[in-house]
């Protein structure tokens, strides 16, 4: 029977080329989600834009709305006058139709003083018929132009009272008006101002964004760095030793899906893409996990310590390389309990939890990297 033999070497080869192309797929992917975390950027300053126009047209409504209250104002005022000079007109009338009724009334009461027949003794009282036809036609003139006159007061007060109730209605129908614009103006002034609040919001919330985004990017940035320069490193020294057997990674493929949790507790964020409450998203290359603070953070595997510093966001950080461009990250501790180039063993206690981020609960940020790139530490880690 023929036995293939396989070199080690081209194992090896099929090994780093499957991960350059890992490394390049997980490349894409980062700028994917940065391009749409930057696009989520611009539809925010949108918002705010959108918000801004808004509130111009708000105010330009609320003027207008002022304006017209004004000229409803003015309008009142011209109306009572009017309602005013009616009114006087309307007392003018009827004091001329009292004074009328005040004569016809002596009349009458002098009339009847004289007796029923006191008309036929002036028109018999005559001299001629001339005269007999002249008293008559002078006392019938009389009843009329009484009668007349009383007609004519009556029908001006009624007409100056018609026009006065007109002019009342239609001072009732502005008043109503100018109290539905003027609480329209209250309204407008009052959505105004909640636009104002929330624009300031929106404002504040992309600033804050910005920052911690931009605060995020340099902290991955300095880390990428970090492990970039560690793994240069370490290449360097493995050229320089071209018969020395190459260091093979302590996290083995039999520990996928096994390892022990650097701590207990819940996840405060998962590794990749996580969408805010503000319709952001902000991309994390490991994961949070809650713990109080002072909770013995250990390692996952053995190592040696090869960084011990402040890394943004993320705090005091320590670095652990496991060989073979294998590297654990512990960020947000509160205290470190390992020195550089320290060797160290699973489990080991490396440091305590801590706060670094006031807007997260206290928590350890934890990653794995393979050769530079973040992986999902979830897959590594046993369940629960």
């Amino acid at each position: 029977m023929a036995v293939l033999l396989v070199s080690p070497g081209l194992v090896a080869g099929a090994q780093q080329r499957d991960q350059i192309r890992q490394q390049q797929n997980e490349l894409a992917r980062i700028r994917m989600e940065r391009a749409e975390l930057e696009r989520q950027m611009v539809e925010l300053k949108t918002t705010a834009h959108d918000l801004r126009e808004e509130l111009i047209n708000l105010d330009r409504r609320a003027d207008v709305t002022a304006r017209l209250v004004r000229t409803l104002d003015r309008q009142l005022v011209s109306i009572a006058a009017e309602v005013t000079d009616a009114s006087m007109n309307m007392a003018r009338a009827e004091s001329e139709l009292g004074q009328k009724k005040v004569v016809l009334r002596h009349r009458l009461v002098s009339i009847y003083k004289r007796g029923p027949l006191y008309t036929a003794e002036a028109l018999l009282s005559a001299q001629s018929f001339g005269e007999l036809v002249a008293r008559y036609k002078y006392l019938h003139m009389l009843a009329l132009r009484d009668r007349a006159l009383v007609r004519r007061v009556e029908q001006l007060r009624n007409q100056v009272g018609l026009e006065r109730d007109r002019l009342v209605g239609l001072q009732r129908g502005l008043r109503e008006s100018r109290e539905e614009k003027a609480l329209e103006e209250d309204r407008l002034r009052a959505l105004e101002d909640q636009q104002r609040t929330q624009l300031s919001h929106v404002q504040v919330v992309t600033r804050q964004t910005e920052n911690k985004l931009a605060r995020i990017k340099l902290t991955e940035t300095q880390l990428s760095n970090t492990i970039a320069g560690l793994e240069a490193e370490r290449r360097r020294a493995e050229a320089g030793r071209p018969n020395a057997a190459r260091a093979t990674s302590s996290i083995k493929t039999a520990d996928y899906g096994n390892l022990d949790w650097p701590v207990e507790g819940s996840l405060v964020y998962t590794y990749g893409r996580e969408v805010q409450s503000n319709n952001t998203a902000i991309r994390w290359n490991g994961i949070g996990i809650r713990a109080p603070i002072g909770t013995p953070v250990r390692t996952v595997s053995n190592g040696k310590v090869v960084s011990v510093r402040q890394f943004g966001t993320y705090g005091l950080t320590v670095i652990i390389e496991h060989g073979g461009g294998d590297y654990s990250i512990y960020g947000s501790l509160r205290r470190s309990l390992v020195s550089e180039g320290q060797p160290i063993a699973k489990g080991q206690a490396v440091g305590e939890v801590g706060i670094s981020d006031p807007e997260l609960p206290p928590h350890l940020h934890f990653e794995i990297r393979h050769g530079g790139p973040a992986t999902d530490p979830i897959a590594w880690l046993r369940r629960k």
